[in-house]
């Protein structure tokens, strides 16, 4: 997710529309609207039962788990000796920015490593240590500033969520006034920033900021901010990947002043050809697409395990969406419309969480996204906000 923010940069990309599944997912019988929703703890991301398989086959040896959990034991994450570096200013400018920046991500990632490590193998060591690097930022972090404010409040807030909620629903000894003053930290030094509104940035950039808003939501008890969240994923969805159903081009982002087929083609990165799959920054690079299918599934995960389902309402858009970047990434050529026939393949470890949903419990087909993961297992992290995701979703091929 690159800093740039004007409708002026150029993208190319257009989908091979063939023989993919297209219906929508229902939700489930009786599940609630947000509304109506009653939180429920852990669920950012991963919830008790998907803690619970991975401790029972890590426990068995069973793959892919048991391979994931490993290369997460061994990473420097992992560390009982990991030392954080809290800041209480955060200033993260365009494309560069002071070591807190870079400090503030990583010491994130290494909280909800040795969170989720703690709920595989039980070693009470990495909970302590869990804690104890979400106590040092909460001791003194107050703000983010500069350009790339809310990019970096998203990346390291949805990592500080999904580790606060598995700290806080299982680990007794993490108790109050502690609580209470890493709760003030994501409202006051967090919300702020990813609830910001960012019309015509790449849409990498609002999906992000959404996920961080609606990680922290759930652990807030927040349902103003849930509700606010879900209808930001709704709008920049699908303003970001493209359906022909759309009209004959993409529609903007909301409050974006993107109107005529040249200004549309431009904030495409010089795309004029647009067909079921494409995404916003397709032709930019698939790094950032990445980005944004990791974040959409994210919202939807988390939404999930608070009774909304998000992936049913997407179904079409997300499958097609995943189908297309992966079978690129994993190197077809692109034709000469797509992208002036170069696309570049830096995607990162970041379809876990939607193929789970959509292959294992939907029995969706996504043969692109299944050989693309498999291919790239173990996952590890991205170092921004996608951490360990074969150990959390990981699951077998179905029969």
């Amino acid at each position: 997710m690159n800093a740039s923010k004007r409708v002026g940069f150029a993208v190319v990309g257009a989908l091979l529309a063939g023989g993919l599944l297209l219906a929508a997912c229902a939700a489930p019988e009786g599940r609630p609207r947000a509304g109506d929703v009653v939180f429920h703890h852990p669920g950012v991301v991963v919830s008790h039962g998907q803690l619970r398989q991975a401790k029972q086959m890590v426990a068995a040896g069973k793959e892919p788990w048991l391979s994931a959990y490993r290369a997460l034991l061994g990473s420097r994450y992992a560390s009982l000796d990991y030392t954080p570096h809290p800041a209480d200013v955060v200033p993260c400018p365009f494309n560069s920015g002071p070591q807190s920046c870079l400090d503030e991500r990583q010491d994130a990632i290494a909280a909800y490593s040795h969170a989720l490590l703690w709920s595989v193998n039980g070693r009470t060591a990495h909970a302590r240590k869990a804690v104890q690097i979400m106590d040092a930022w909460s001791a003194v972090m107050k703000q983010h500033r500069e350009d790339n404010a809310g990019l970096q409040a998203a990346w390291s807030g949805s990592s500080w969520a999904r580790a606060a909620e598995i700290m806080h629903a299982d680990y007794p000894d993490w108790a109050e006034p502690r609580v209470t003053r890493f709760k003030r930290m994501l409202r006051t030094a967090y919300l702020p920033a990813v609830r910001t509104q960012v019309p015509a940035y790449n849409g990498n950039w609002e999906l992000a900021m959404t996920d961080a808003a609606v990680s922290i939501a759930v652990f807030l008890e927040d349902r103003t901010i849930f509700r606010e969240a879900l209808e930001r994923f709704r709008a920049r969805v699908p303003a970001y990947f493209y359906l022909r159903m759309d009209g004959p081009r993409p529609m903007a982002p909301r409050s974006a002043a993107i109107q005529t087929a040249a200004q549309v083609k431009a904030y495409w990165f010089d795309q004029g050809t647009y067909v079921d799959g494409i995404a916003q920054e397709t032709c930019r690079n698939l790094m950032h697409v990445g980005y944004a299918l990791a974040a959409s599934a994210h919202i939807a995960e988390t939404a999930w395990h608070q009774g909304v389902d998000l992936y049913g309402e997407q179904s079409a858009r997300l499958r097609t969406a995943l189908e297309f970047h992966a079978k690129y990434q994993l190197g077809a050529e692109a034709p000469p419309w797509l992208c002036g026939g170069r696309v570049e393949r830096t995607m990162g470890p970041d379809l876990e969480v939607a193929l789970h949903h959509y292959e294992t419990r939907t029995g969706a087909k996504l043969p692109y996204t299944r050989a693309l993961v498999e291919k790239t297992r173990p996952a590890g992290t991205d170092e921004l906000f996608v951490a360990w995701e074969t150990v959390s979703h990981g699951e077998t091929p179905p029969a």
